[in-house]
């Protein structure tokens, strides 16, 4: 496992990350600059992920409450892909159709687990709001310190996954 901190810029740079774990992105004190710093990571997520078959929409699917919910759903990608945002239940699986990613927000341990085991194998990207220390198994983890937001990357599960993310992320990733 990865931390991995992302710089100010474009996507492309959003994602050019260090294992070191005190960099991250500048957050503006209180909750909306972590939201606007978490919505850039999970935008430079989406960008540098590639699914088996192209998705337009990308449909986030945000599970449970996610204090950053309001700023995922203004997130629009760079290639002119569109982000659609649902909104799922904690026990939502049967809604969960369609989902390229699965945002997973306040949920206690077990049902992190479920989710991402639901997408273990298949094309969905999952990405914790609130899971520092990734034991759920979801791809991305969020990690939010006073001033910045980082992630961790789980390479396990994004060996187990049925996306693609961009090399250059998990070569970045393994170099430091």
């Amino acid at each position: 496992m990865f931390v991995l901190g992302a710089v100010l810029g474009n996507s492309a740079n959003a994602l050019a990350a260090t294992a070191q774990p005190g960099i991250g992105i500048p957050a503006q004190p209180g909750e909306q600059g972590a939201a606007t710093a978490t919505a850039r990571i999970v935008r430079a997520i989406l960008e540098y992920t590639r699914w088996p078959k192209p998705v337009n929409p990308v449909e986030v699917c945000i599970v449970g409450t996610a204090g950053n919910g309001a700023a995922i759903e203004a997130i629009s990608l760079s290639d002119g892909r569109e982000v659609a945002v649902r909104y799922l239940a904690r026990d939502g699986f049967a809604a969960s159709a369609g989902c390229d990613a699965y945002y997973l927000g306040a949920l206690d341990a077990g049902a992190m687990r479920q989710w991402t085991a639901r997408a273990h194998g298949g094309p969905v990207v999952t990405i914790a709001e609130r899971d520092p220390q990734c034991r759920s198994e979801a791809m991305f983890c969020m990690v939010y310190s006073p001033g910045k937001v980082s992630f961790r990357l789980n390479i396990d599960a994004v060996s187990r996954s049925g996306v693609r993310i961009d090399p250059r992320v998990l070569r970045i990733a393994k170099d430091r």
